[in-house]
């Protein structure tokens, strides 16, 4: 959350995808983010104690949370480089096909996602305006189809052809 209240989405994750790493930590830490399910899901709990326990009995746990870890890092870096070196056009469209390929759902006429362009415009470090503008130009374009529920990609080709 920002100052104002604001929700920043950072990362979505999917099934079967690990949070709360920090729980791995020898002291307790404040965690730097939340995770929210936006379905009913279901997941998987350990304790500090137990997870702890875990990792110390069987090593693999622990190599694999690093390697989530550098996951993570990875991901980051890679936000970072966008923010710097990509216009928000590009940005806005990697997100929307990062999105489609990992959460989308095979919809007659494309790829639907269930995201508000505020999300969208989080993800994709643009202001909430600018999302709904080049939306509104995908949408004429045949790019992408707005509803009230989230988008559908139709024409991910067409993204970065008109450029204004």
């Amino acid at each position: 959350m920002t100052p104002d209240g604001r929700k920043v989405l950072l990362h979505w994750l999917g099934p079967g995808e690990v949070f709360g790493g920090a729980a791995l930590l020898e002291s307790p830490s404040t965690y730097l983010v939340s995770t929210e399910m936006v379905m009913d899901s279901w997941v998987l709990v350990w304790r500090r104690k137990t997870i702890r326990e875990l990792a110390a009995k069987y090593p693999e746990l622990m190599e694999n949370a690093l390697l989530i870890a550098f996951d993570y890092m990875t991901l980051f870096v890679a936000a970072h480089v966008a923010l710097v070196s990509h216009s928000a056009r590009e940005r806005l469209a990697g997100v929307l096909v990062s999105l489609a390929d990992g959460f989308g759902k095979d919809v007659s006429g494309g790829v639907k996602l269930v995201i508000t362009n505020e999300e969208l415009a989080n993800a994709a470090n643009v202001t909430p305006f600018t999302a709904s503008r080049v939306l509104s130009e995908w949408h004429r374009s045949g790019a992408v189809v707005k509803s009230r529920g989230g988008v559908i990609l139709s024409a991910p080709h067409k993204l970065l052809l008109h450029k204004v």
